[in-house]
């Protein structure tokens, strides 16, 4: 399983954007409301969940909010492919960098992870937590509910970590914040394009409705594929600003249209 989790602090800025893009972080909505959702819930020690469909921005915000208002004390852990109690353990003993070997005992294990996380306030950020199910969301609710422990959690993922926390009210009634992520409205996204990326700073607003209600749907990494082809584009055919070909040319490259 460790092969199937990253660990660890926050990852650099440059991470957040997909395909590594030259563009900009912008004070979107949702990005402000997960700042200020994130800065209430470390203010309580408590737990919040970020959840929402793929491309909304979950990630993205929380690291950029964690960023601002926690990167020395925060702790990363994403996981995959159906996650156990066990496997948490070892990523939070890799995550928290304890030394030595892992203990072998589940017991003498949280043990160490309790005396750890007694020692300094720490937030610790589980992403894709949409893999978890009842017994992993519960393994943390075991942690953070021990009166030694000093920290708050923050889960980021898919709609099915919502699903999974509302049919246990005991974990439920844990959660301090409920953030859905949803798409972008249009207006905002013409707002926001032309300060994502310079390539959108002439195009005609109109253009960037059309190209939402068609392709991206208000999906900000559905946006992202769109800017990097259209730079691809740009680049193949010699273009110096958007045209109604190039749209067309991308739409050729993404797949439902």
């Amino acid at each position: 399983m460790s092969g199937d989790m990253d660990y660890g602090r926050l990852p650099p800025a440059d991470d957040d954007h997909f395909h590594h893009l030259n563009a900009h972080l912008v004070a979107t909505d949702a990005l402000m409301a997960t700042l200020d959702n994130i800065e209430a819930t470390i203010e309580a020690k408590a737990m919040m969940v970020a959840y929402g469909a793929a491309g909304f921005g979950k990630t993205m915000s929380v690291n950029s909010a964690l960023r601002k208002v926690a990167p020395d004390v925060t702790y990363r852990l994403e996981l995959r492919s159906g996650p156990t109690p066990r496997d948490i353990r070892h990523g939070l003993f890799h995550a928290l960098g304890l030394p030595g070997e892992p203990p072998t005992r589940p017991i003498e294990f949280d043990t160490l992870l309790k005396e750890t996380l007694s020692q300094t306030f720490r937030v610790l950020v589980c992403d894709e937590a949409q893999w978890m199910g009842r017994s992993s969301f519960e393994y943390w609710r075991h942690l953070w509910d021990d009166r030694h422990t000093d920290m708050a959690v923050i889960f980021a993922g898919g709609d099915n970590c919502y699903k999974v926390l509302k049919r246990e009210p005991m974990l439920a009634s844990r959660i301090f914040i409920w953030q859905q992520f949803r798409r972008m409205p249009e207006d905002e996204v013409v707002a926001t394009l032309p300060a994502f990326h310079s390539l959108w700073a002439g195009v005609d607003p109109q253009m960037i409705r059309t190209i939402d209600r068609d392709a991206a749907h208000g999906n900000f990494r559905n946006w992202t594929n769109i800017t990097k082809h259209m730079l691809n584009g740009m680049q193949q055919k010699g273009l110096t600003e958007v045209n109604q070909d190039l749209v067309n040319w991308v739409y050729s490259k993404l797949g439902g249209m």
